[in-house]
């Protein structure tokens, strides 16, 4: 396990490269680097002064090598906005996004596999029809226009949680209810399935046949071996879990990276976006490390050396 832990690190600078490189190459086709960085005011002087110093006349590549350099040293440059490095202030937003992510990511994990496993025990019952056809519902919806509806309706309509920002408990709970949504259907639908492909298993039956209560069945040979399709699941969408959580910390004013960042993006603010990117690229990088590992410890018919 230690052998493959070190390998897969040693494949994070080749991942962080490819993703900085493609970041860097798309922001810099995109639009012109002084007309983002200085207003339309700025005279023919200041545009030279910026191209030397951002050394726009080279080649694109040498710039992107240029680029590198320091970020080897960890210079991403200095924020438009707040005027200070870019890394530290990414940095600070950090932890209201992992306590956001993290909140989201254990209410769909527990909510969508006990739900799954409901399903699966009630087969074809009200139970199943019930959970599966609201699983189904939730795949269509999208999570944007849900946080909007929990805004009308408990923060405008009852008034029992604030509409934005952050705070006590009850700011996070629309927030994380939303975000959690991109992943709670799929949870639930993966987890019945493969309940219901491993409950027939010759494992099981043996274990039932010795008496076993149908309790300690489900949890200690049937959910174990149905857990690791969610798993692998979780791994294959840290992704889209991230990038929802750009679009559900616009939605409520939520202090983390994925505002910084959309902010960042209309402020024409490009070291904070590098900066944005560069960070949730080693999250996503370092989850699914996470999820592999946790694959071998619940099913030890997976190896990772």
């Amino acid at each position: 396990m230690i052998h493959h832990i070190l390998r897969r690190l040693l494949t994070i600078p080749l991942t962080l490269l490819l993703v900085t490189f493609v970041a860097f190459i798309v922001l810099r086709v995109t639009g012109d680097p002084v007309e983002i960085f200085l207003d339309i005011n700025a005279t023919e002087e200041q545009r030279q002064i910026l191209v030397a110093r951002l050394h726009l006349d080279e080649p694109l590549l040498l710039q992107f090598a240029r680029f590198l350099g320091d970020v080897a040293q960890g210079d991403f440059g200095v924020s438009l906005q707040f005027g200070s490095a870019a890394m530290p202030v990414v940095i600070d937003r950090l932890g209201a996004t992992v306590q956001l992510v993290g909140t989201a990511l254990t209410l769909a994990f527990v909510i969508g596999v006990g739900a799954g496993i409901v399903a699966a025990i009630w087969k074809d019952g009200v139970a199943d029809f019930t959970i599966s056809g609201i699983a189904v519902a939730g795949q269509s919806m999208p999570s944007f226009w849900l946080g909007i509806l929990l805004i009308q309706f408990f923060a405008l309509h009852l008034h029992w949680l604030p509409t934005s920002g952050t705070g006590g408990w009850e700011h996070l709970v629309l927030p994380s209810v939303t975000l959690a949504t991109f992943l709670l259907p799929n949870f639930i639908l993966i987890t019945r399935t493969a309940m219901l492909e491993t409950v027939n298993e010759l494992y099981v039956t043996t274990a039932r046949s010795k008496g076993a209560s149908e309790t300690l069945v489900m949890l200690r040979h049937v959910l174990p071996n149905a857990i690791n399709p969610v798993l692998s699941f979780l791994g294959l969408q840290m992704g889209r879990l991230m990038g929802g959580s750009i679009i559900t910390e616009a939605i409520f004013a939520w202090p983390g990276v994925g505002s910084l960042m959309i902010k960042s993006i209309f402020q024409r603010d490009v070291p904070i976006v590098l900066a944005g990117i560069f960070v949730m690229a080693i999250a996503i990088v370092l989850a699914n490390l996470v999820v592999d590992l946790l694959q071998s410890v619940v099913d030890p018919r997976i190896r990772v050396d």
